[in-house]
């Protein structure tokens, strides 16, 4: 009996606390209209009936501004998408929301993406990587095939970033079965969108007990087991070698050489953990993102031919007798960085930016958020989603209206990545 009675006191305070967590909620968001939710499973049940993307940008059109989307009817964010919402936001310093970017520790660790604070990115560029890939490209159209080039481009571009950050030969366009790395990200970023869906494997416990913690788990594994030979081959080399000033005789120093030898404030060099998570934020930030960049970008101009021949007749004119393209040539083709800028409007690669508000935010219109709650910034706005609209009207407007309307947001990297675009 005593037992009975405690657990059904136990059940009734815990009722309770969600009930008044519920209204809190609500009257946190009355200010912000938004799509009918279940008291319960909030959006759960409506986004597993339809394709997420479809529902969420109808969503959009039909709330302008933004609108508070329920992971359960007791845990809610407020999903934003005008540009001038988003530059209230981002134009803060708020800390990345942890109850998200928690999610990637297990995977990257505490690196550039899960740090608060300013980051920097490079842009790397190896030739002999695009040389692959184009000679792998022009064997399969010879056959007449349709080409899914989402998957080649990844290769490609891990490729790239392991000759050109790591000093690695990967060969993982070439070499069958090399590519088991891509398919761990690929598995990784799955399990954790599919975890950040179901709030219930939000708690750690409950998540590690599960089929899908298991495979998590694993994925992980294997990806630390790919990051951890790239570190000890370095280390190896570096032993050998001795000193730096022995390295520079032979070649550049890249991006893991300075990893090994940099030093904290207090003197020390980075611990294994910590040059592990650096080394997988950088190998999976400088592929997978760019990849689905590029992807997007081939298929606007698949769909735009008129302007895919502007693009190539431009960077003919530029190249002359040349082969490669140099930095110098970066700025001499206007019309082909138009078209990347819209492909990349339309098509975000990182379009999903969490933020947990640390003061009281108030918008342009004076609806207004506490501090505590947590607001995510979709880098795709309605009032810019017409894909046809930029392509027709040409370089000098694009310019005039366009980049002045995004010049609105400031841009930050490091986001989760998109989805791969249509075969």
């Amino acid at each position: 009996m005593g037992i009975g009675l405690g657990s059904d006191w136990l059940l009734g305070d815990l009722g309770g606390q969600l009930y008044w967590h519920r209204q809190r909620l609500l009257r946190i968001f009355q200010s912000f209209p938004g799509p009918p939710s279940h008291w319960f499973y909030g959006h759960h049940l409506e986004l597993q009936k339809k394709e997420e993307l479809k529902l969420m940008v109808s969503w959009a059109w039909k709330f302008p501004c933004a609108f508070p989307q329920w992971f359960t009817g007791f845990m809610a964010t407020l999903q934003i998408y005008d540009p001038d919402y988003m530059k209230v936001v981002l134009g803060r310093s708020d800390p990345k929301s942890n109850l998200i970017y928690r999610f990637f520790i297990p995977w990257i660790g505490i690196g550039l993406l899960i740090l608060n604070g300013p980051t920097c990115w490079g842009t790397m560029y190896a030739e002999s990587c695009l040389l692959l890939l184009q000679n792998k490209w022009e064997k399969l159209i010879s056959q007449g095939s349709s080409l899914e080039v989402f998957d080649h481009v990844s290769l490609m571009t891990l490729d790239t970033i392991m000759k050109c950050a790591f000093s690695q030969e990967s060969n993982c366009q070439t070499e069958r079965n090399a590519d088991y790395y891509i398919q761990t990200v690929w598995e990784q970023s799955a399990l954790i969108f599919a975890r950040l869906r179901f709030a219930l494997y939000h708690n750690d416990f409950i998540y590690w007990l599960t089929p899908q913690g298991y495979r998590a788990r694993q994925s992980a594994r294997r990806a630390h087991e790919h990051t951890d030979k790239v570190i000890r081959k370095r280390k190896e080399y570096l032993q050998q070698e001795g000193t730096l000033e022995a390295v520079l005789k032979k070649r550049h120093l890249d991006f893991l050489d300075i990893l090994l030898c940099a030093r904290k404030e207090n003197g020390d060099s980075l611990s294994d953990e910590e040059l592990r998570a650096e080394v997988d934020t950088f190998m999976f930030g400088g592929h997978d993102t760019v990849a689905s960049g590029i992807s997007w970008l081939f298929y606007s101009l698949a769909m735009n031919p008129e302007h895919q021949e502007k693009c190539r007749e431009e960077i003919r004119s530029i190249l002359g007798d040349g082969k490669s393209i140099t930095w110098e040539h970066l700025s001499q083709m206007p019309y082909t960085t138009m078209c990347i800028k819209e492909s990349f409007r339309l098509y975000p690669p990182a379009p999903n930016i969490f933020r947990e508000l640390s003061k009281p935010l108030t918008f342009p219109d004076g609806c207004s958020l506490p501090a505590g709650n947590m607001a995510h910034t979709l880098v795709h706005s309605t009032s810019l989603w017409d894909p046809q609209c930029v392509w027709k009207i040409g370089l000098d407007n694009f310019e005039k209206t366009v980049v002045k309307t995004l010049q609105k947001v400031s841009h930050r990297t490091f986001q989760a990545p998109q989805s791969r675009p249509p075969t």
